[in-house]
């Protein structure tokens, strides 16, 4: 303690108590204080006229604006006398304090106006011991380390601590200098003996000094950072001059970059271009932003296949066993490959010609491609534009962006390595366009032979030739394909497979595949012909084979799985037990099952995915002659209906149909599978069909399908899709269909042997349709709509 013996003879048994916000003040401290509390204030104007002394504690809640002794104070504190006093204008007193000792507040004697207590002092006498004096030596010694690492404290403090001889003041002297929290500040105020403090501030000293040695670390590593930086630069900037004054090259990476720029075989212009973009690069600074901007530049440049071209294999026997290899049937595509190689072959400057498939998913469109690519010799790219909406995703981002990048074209040609890969562009039918473009717009200089032999990237700014490049586009519908972008595209459609043809791509692709993809062999598996067959039927309904595959993968995982049990028992696939892998079938034949009725009438559909079976449902109710279209239909097919309805009206007399059917009836045609959306004309002879069943009374046969579009005479005109929709009747069990005359001709595109299996009709007016879809009404026992019949 430091307090002098007159003026401990004259301190009062009570003195005035000033409250402290998350502050503590030690003996031997000298420290400001701003006085602002009317308590506070109160307090040390008690004092001041006096002996200028009084106690300060902390408070426990620094929010707590008025204090209330003692659960809200400690109870440990410092006397502290005043050195020097001023008041403020607003009223607040700013101190200056030292403190003489600690007090240990004994009982509160007054709490208004202002705090006051008595208090005991608190002596701190030790004696000096050798075991002290050691304690006492390490302390000085880690706080002179300290203070000379630390930037914030004089060097002074050392001769100050250095010349006490009380172990209590060095311990409070030492306390006060370090960075604490309040409460460990009022943990060591509270510390009553010298000898514990002394031992507390030893590992905290420690501690402190390992913290300053290492951000001195830190700092010293940092400076030398940056005088290496600005030594690196100074040393640049008089190389570039001196470089210049001597008329010396640049340095080793430019002088590297033109002889790269010399052997990458650009045409002139581009050649100047890129010799005019790295005498630039000679004048930056390799630290500014446009150097890695300039420098990534000329590196596409360079990198660029300019007059790299694999020699194409235009062995037409190798190339047409590849294509069997990979590919079952598609005997239109594999025919067009082998002219395009006929033609390669005897003129070698030929245009690359632009291919697009267009056909439903999983009928290989896209692996046909990677096919091509090995059959020819030629690197393969493929990149899919489903859901492309920036047409810089074509064309590329100018350079003026921040990491702007070539389009996919580049890229792609990057990536293979030569100017005439075969390049897929993949789902082109499914490219979108906003406020960024229209990608599809981008792809009209891509695809048109006589532009693209100069074909300008805007990262680029400079003509690519893309003459050489086969492009093969992937779609699977053309209407969403804008028409000029279409016109320059060569259509090859992939229509979808027969139940015969998946059974031999099951056979001779699926299942060797998958064995292999599963590490099976054909001594652990076996799959019946009969098997695939019911998988095709039963568990998959598509145009192609993706779902086939899934199906067939299945089985081969479960198999795998035995095999890795330790069961090497073969496993024979057999009709019986398929639904053990696949469990119960998921489509069912439902064709066959079916009687004629009346009013319902089978057609054939269309669909991106395959053709499909379509049922035309009409009904009658007492009315006024109403027709109602259900069946989520669309507008053209409306029309459609009302044309039917208006021919057979029209033919009332001939067909013996009451003359006051129509105005005592309402009729309802509908059309299953409403969430499904349906449009399109080739419906309308089968909603005619349906419609003069149910005027007339005599049913439909069940066997009979049909297509066709309908005019108000009775004529029946062509539509498309054939192929798809006479698959998708002989799978449904139909035997016999209807067609226009005018598509007669598409029956080349339908495998001979389904061909045979069904009865083709071709007719050119209703009436023909009529006679032969509609039976007479004594001969079958008639089943009415709605009656339990499928």
């Amino acid at each position: 303690m430091f307090v002098p013996d007159d003026l401990r003879q004259q301190l009062p048994p009570e003195l005035p108590v000033v409250a402290l916000r998350d502050y503590v003040i030690f003996p031997m401290m000298v420290t400001p204080l701003d006085v602002g509390r009317p308590k506070s204030v109160r307090a040390v104007d008690a004092v001041a006229a006096d002996l200028r002394v009084f106690v300060t504690v902390m408070q426990k809640d620094k929010d707590i604006q008025d204090p209330q002794p003692p659960d809200d104070l400690y109870q440990i504190g410092t006397l502290v006398s005043i050195i020097r006093m001023m008041r403020s204008p607003e009223g607040h007193i700013h101190l200056l304090l030292r403190g003489l000792a600690r007090v240990r507040i004994e009982e509160w004697t007054q709490t208004d106006p202002y705090l006051k207590a008595r208090y005991s002092i608190i002596d701190e006498t030790v004696e000096q011991t050798i075991e002290v004096q050691a304690l006492v030596n390490s302390v000085l010694d880690l706080f002179r380390r300290m203070v000379q690492l630390s930037p914030h404290l004089p060097d002074e403090a050392i001769n100050l601590v250095a010349s006490l001889t009380s172990p209590a003041q060095i311990a409070d002297v030492v306390v006060s200098a370090l960075n604490l929290t309040p409460q460990d500040r009022q943990r060591f105020l509270e510390m009553t003996d010298p000898i514990q403090r002394l031992k507390e501030l030893v590992p905290l000293l420690s501690r402190e000094i390992q913290v300053l040695e290492l951000t001195q670390k830190i700092q010293e590593q940092a400076r030398q950072e940056l005088e290496k930086a600005q030594k690196e630069f100074i040393l640049r900037q008089q190389l570039r001059e001196i470089q210049k004054e001597l008329g010396e090259t640049p340095e080793a990476e430019i002088e590297e970059l033109r002889q790269k720029i010399e052997e990458a075989g650009m045409p002139e212009e581009v050649k100047e271009v890129a010799l005019r973009e790295l005498d630039r690069l000679s004048k930056m600074h390799p630290a500014a932003a446009e150097y890695t901007v300039s420098r990534t530049y000329i590196d596409w440049l360079i990198s660029l296949p300019w007059n790299k071209v694999t020699e194409d294999n235009l062995d037409i026997a190798n190339a047409k066993k590849v294509l069997d290899e990979d590919h079952h049937d598609l005997d239109d595509v594999k025919e067009r490959l082998l002219e395009f190689l006929a033609v390669r072959k005897l003129k070698q400057d030929t245009k690359g010609p632009i291919l697009c498939f267009v056909g439903p998913p999983g009928v290989g469109k896209t692996s046909l491609g990677q096919s091509i690519a090995r059959a020819l010799g030629r690197k393969f790219v493929r990149i899919s534009l489903g859901g492309v909406r920036d047409e810089a995703e074509i064309r590329g981002h100018r350079r003026t962006y921040v990491g702007a990048l070539p389009g996919r074209i580049i890229q792609g040609l990057r990536q293979a390595g030569t100017k005439n890969p075969v390049f897929m562009l993949d789902e082109v039918d499914k490219i979108g366009f906003d406020f960024r473009g229209d990608p599809a717009a981008a792809l009209l200089e891509v695809l048109d032979p006589e532009q693209n032999h100069s074909f300008v990237d805007h990262y680029l700014d400079v003509p690519f030739d893309l003459s050489q490049v086969l492009f093969i586009c992937t779609a699977n519908i053309t209407d969403t394909i804008p028409p000029a972008l279409l016109d320059r595209m060569e259509v090859i459609r992939i229509p979808g497979y027969s139940h015969e043809e998946k059974l031999q791509i099951a056979r001779r692709y699926l299942v060797p595949r998958n064995l292999k993809e599963h590490g099976l062999t054909e001594d652990h598996v076996e799959f019946t012909d009969e098997a695939l067959s019911v998988i095709i039927k039963q568990y998959t309904r598509e145009a192609g084979v993706r779902n086939l595959n899934r199906e067939i993968a299945n089985i081969c995982r479960k198999v795998a799985r035995r095999v890795a049990e330790g069961n090497t028992e073969k496993v024979a696939v057999t009709p019986e037990n398929v639904a053990e892998f696949l469990g119960p079938p998921k489509f069912l034949e439902e064709i066959a099952e079916r009687r004629p009725q009346v009013g319902v009438a089978t057609g054939l559909a269309w669909t991106p995915f395959g053709g499909s079976v379509l049922f035309v449902e009409t009904t009658k109710m007492p009315g006024k002659g109403a027709l109602i279209i259900t069946g989520h239909l669309g507008e053209i097919m409306k029309e459609s209906a009302q044309a039917a309805l208006s021919y057979v009206r029209s033919r009332s007399e001939q067909l013996g149909i009451p003359e006051d059917f129509f105005s005592k009836h309402d009729i309802h045609i509908h059309v299953p599978a409403g969430a499904i959306p349906k449009d399109g004309p080739s419906a309308g002879i089968t909603m005619a069909t349906a419609l003069a069943s149910l005027a007339t009374g005599r049913p439909v046969r069940h066997d009979v399908a049909m297509t066709g579009e309908i005019t108000l005479t009775g004529r029946v005109l062509p539509v498309g899709g054939i192929k798809e929709k006479v698959l998708a009747a002989k799978e449904a069990g139909i035997t016999e269909i209807i067609l226009p005359a005018q598509n007669e001709k598409d029956l080349v595109e339908i495998p001979e042997h389904i061909r045979n299996a069904l009865r083709f009709h071709f007719v050119e007016n209703m009436d023909e349709v009529l006679e032969l879809a509609l039976l007479p009404a004594p001969e079958v026992e008639v089943v009415s709509v709605g009656s339990e019949s499928s």
